[in-house]
C-alpha cells in the first residue's frame, strides 16, 4: 500500500505531528526520511527493505547497503544517512572540541569515545592545535582499514598548513575494541612524525580509541 492510500491520520508524518516521534516505528521514521517512493516501490516499502537488509540494526546502515536496494538512489540514501547522523550527534550531547585546550589524552578520549561506539570501520581524525594546544579544527581524513599507503602525510599536513597549526593529534578507532597499536599504526605514526619534523609541525600524540579505553602513543613513550 502506498502512503497516499493510507488514511491521512495514519500516515507517518501526520502521526509524528499529532503524537510525537517516539510513537513511530523505525519503518515509519525511515519512510519520512526517504520521502517518496520509486517507480516500483512506495517509501514504506523502501523503508522496510532498508531495515531488512540491516536486520533491523540502524547502526549498520551505510551508503553501500542503501545503494544495493532498488529504488534507493543517491538523494534518498543521502537523506537517510543525514538523518541517522543527526540522531547520533544529538545522542552524544558532546560540545564541539574546537577551542578546547588539550592538556591530556583523556580529553581526546572523552570527546571521541561515544562517537566511535557504533562504527564498524576505522575512522582517522586529525586535531589541529595552536601554540597553546588549543584546538583550531578537527577533520576526518580517512575511513577504512588503515595502512601505510592510505594515511598519506600530504592530506594530514595540507590541512595543518591551511589553518596555521603548530601541532597535531591523530585519533582513530579500533572497532574490535582492542586498543593495542598494530604494526601499521606504528608505521603511520612514525611517518607522520618524520614529515612533521621537516615542516615544523609536531605530531604530539596519536590516540587509539576502543570501546571503553584508549591507547596514547605519548603516554606510552612512543612519541
Amino acid at each position: 500500500m502506498k502512503i497516499k492510500e493510507i488514511p491521512k491520520s495514519e500516515r507517518p508524518i501526520e502521526r509524528l505531528l499529532s503524537n510525537g516521534c517516539e510513537f513511530l516505528s523505525n519503518e515509519e521514521l525511515l519512510s519520512i526520511l526517504i520521502k517518496t517512493g520509486s517507480k516500483d516501490y512506495s517509501a514504506k516499502d523502501l523503508a522496510s527493505m532498508v531495515l531488512k537488509r540491516c536486520d533491523g540494526d540502524l547502526s549498520c546502515i551505510n551508503y553501500s547497503n542503501l545503494r544495493k536496494i532498488k529504488g534507493m538512489g543517491d538523494v534518498k540514501s543521502a537523506c537517510v544517512l543525514a538523518g541517522l547522523e543527526l540522531g547520533r550527534r544529538a545522542s552524544r550531547k558532546v560540545k564541539s572540541i574546537n577551542n578546547v585546550q588539550i592538556n591530556g589524552s583523556d580529553i581526546v578520549f572523552d570527546y571521541y569515545r561515544d562517537f566511535f561506539i557504533d562504527k564498524k570501520q576505522e575512522y582517522f581524525y586529525c586535531v589541529y592545535l595552536d601554540t597553546n594546544k588549543v584546538v583550531i579544527k578537527e577533520k576526518l581524513l580517512f575511513i577504512g582499514t588503515l595502512d601505510y599507503s592510505v594515511v598519506h602525510p600530504r592530506e594530514v599536513f595540507k590541512e595543518a598548513v591551511s589553518v596555521s597549526a603548530s601541532s597535531i593529534i591523530c585519533v582513530h578507532n579500533h572497532p574490535s575494541g582492542n586498543v593495542i597499536p598494530s604494526r601499521n599504526d606504528f608505521s603511520i605514526t612514525k611517518r607522520l612524525i618524520e614529515v612533521g619534523e621537516m615542516l615544523g609541525i609536531k605530531v604530539i600524540d596519536h590516540v587509539i580509541i576502543g570501546s571503553d579505553k584508549y591507547y596514547s602513543f605519548f603516554e606510552n613513550g612512543d612519541i
